[in-house]
């Protein structure tokens, strides 16, 4: 796979950390918010589904050298998402885009500056 494409799929990372942040900036900055509303949890879960399986299409040798990420756990939230999404753990839907999606996007973002 072409170092370009792999960008190309950090840029659509990028975008769904930002739909995940817009929708806190819309929706709530709390854990509160997100437990009492199906509709905030649904749009960062699909987000966080689409994330997962854009991180599929990233290169293997792309993922070897940044390897600070954890790939295959983004992939697995991503199949929850997608496979269990009723039993979906609102405590770690939380955790996912409060903690780690903003640092999921800072990452994303250093290695598109470095490389182009």
């Amino acid at each position: 796979m072409s170092g370009q494409k792999n960008l190309d799929i950090l840029k659509r990372i990028i975008l769904y950390c930002d739909e995940i942040k817009e929708a806190m900036n819309r929706l709530g900055s709390s854990y509160a918010a997100l437990k009492d509303d199906s509709v905030y949890k649904n749009a960062v879960a699909m987000c966080i589904l689409q994330i997962g399986e854009l991180t599929v299409h990233l290169s293997d040798e792309f993922k070897a050298a940044y390897s600070d990420m954890p790939w295959q756990d983004i992939k697995n939230m991503r199949n929850i998402a997608a496979h269990r999404y009723g039993s979906f753990d609102t405590e770690k839907l939380w955790e996912t885009i409060s903690e780690d999606i903003p640092k999921l996007r800072r990452y994303c973002d250093e290695i598109i500056g470095e490389r182009s």
